[in-house]
């Protein structure tokens, strides 16, 4: 079990929140399940349109965004947070197709399949404190 602490709390004020956007279901209850285990607060959306309406009621610290998806694809998604929030948010990028992966909105990004520990050990890579 992985320990977070330093890494849940920005600031000392709040736990880090996380939106996950993936078209495919089945990943994102995989998201949710093992991001809410290391104590992360986890919303999830299934596609990038639904991903940027819960951002605009939202502040979210950490986006992790599928690359290849049906209508808005996850490098317009991150174009678009990039644009409204700046760098304040941690973008993370996902994708099966690892020639996609070198979008620089992205602050990390981790090639498809991947194991929960290099998802956790991304986001500690992002918040080092």
């Amino acid at each position: 079990m992985y320990s977070f602490q330093n890494i849940l709390y920005l600031e000392g004020s709040a736990i880090l929140k996380v939106l996950v956007i993936d078209d495919e279901k089945s990943l994102l209850k995989l998201f949710n399940k093992v991001l809410k285990r290391a104590g992360f607060r986890v919303e999830t959306a299934i596609n990038g349109c639904e991903g940027i309406e819960k951002l605009h009621n939202t502040h979210f610290d950490i986006v992790i965004i599928d690359i290849l998806m049906p209508g808005m694809q996850g490098n317009d998604v991150a174009n678009h947070i990039r644009n409204s929030q700046g760098q304040s948010t941690a973008l993370i990028g996902i994708s099966g197709t690892p020639r996609k992966l070198s979008e620089p909105d992205f602050d990390a990004v981790i090639p498809k399949p991947f194991s929960p520990e290099t998802l956790l050990n991304t986001i500690q890579n992002l918040y080092p404190n």
